[in-house]
């Protein structure tokens, strides 16, 4: 493949030019499985490439390493075409690894035909990253959270979500009647500011959480509520009840 702007030949279809320093690739979509991945490059709304990316998973303590090294050929296939954004659909743990590399405008769509999704709405007003510190997102005037260290662990877990501006913790209400033991979390539906509130349930006790997201209205809001809760019940906090 060439260049658009000066022929060069580009060792991989996509590349960023290094002659006339003129990016050749627009958009990449990445769709991830644990043991496979594939980068369609978009330049416009035509696709004008793809690459794929295999993998074994290992298990125990080379799962890590394993994981790294493909999250970091993921990256590397990236960066050498420099786009303007990615879209990624597929494996959450993939995926948090992978965008753990790059500094690019970085968006997880869902939609079972994630290419064409991303070529018909490429320009719509998408939803803002937040890079600031999970730490840094705790806010209010309550400190105290329900469930001890399962408790803050399920707030980490939440204000690392890329869509989250903040997160304030609100008063326990010990009063209920829940008798399920063990730490339950659920995010419930957006308000029309596309905000949503955090649910924390410990036995008889229920803490109401505020998070702050970048969604401009219920309908974005919700994409980023239901988003959550996948997280949640992959990480095994999800309440059911």
């Amino acid at each position: 493949m060439q260049c658009r702007q000066c022929g060069s030949a580009l060792e991989k279809p996509g590349d960023y030019c290094l002659v006339c320093r003129e990016e050749n690739t627009d958009a990449v979509v990445l769709e991830c499985d644990r043991d496979r991945a594939t980068l369609t490059l978009l330049r416009g709304e035509t696709v004008i490439g793809e690459t794929t990316v295999t993998t074994t998973p290992e298990d125990g303590e080379r799962e890590r390493a394993e994981l790294r090294n493909y999250a970091g050929r993921l990256a590397d296939e990236i960066r050498r075409k420099r786009p303007e954004a990615v879209y990624a659909t597929g494996d959450r743990t993939v995926i948090r690894s992978v965008r753990s590399h790059l500094h690019h405008d970085f968006y997880r769509i869902d939609d079972p035909e994630p290419v064409e999704y991303v070529r018909t709405h490429r320009g719509e007003q998408t939803l803002a990253v937040v890079e600031t510190p999970p730490s840094e997102k705790l806010g209010g005037s309550h400190s105290t959270l329900i469930g001890g260290r399962t408790g803050r662990a399920v707030i980490q877990t939440v204000a690392r979500h890329p869509h989250v501006k903040k997160l304030i913790p609100g008063p326990i209400d010990a009063g209920g009647t829940g008798s399920r033991s063990g730490l339950r979390a659920k995010v419930t539906r957006a308000g029309d500011d596309g905000n949503v509130r955090l649910l924390l349930r410990d036995g008889s006790s229920v803490q109401e959480n505020r998070v702050v997201t970048t969604a401009w209205d219920r309908e974005t809001g919700e994409r980023v509520r239901d988003d959550l809760n996948d997280v949640l019940v992959e990480e095994g906090y999800d309440d059911d009840g």
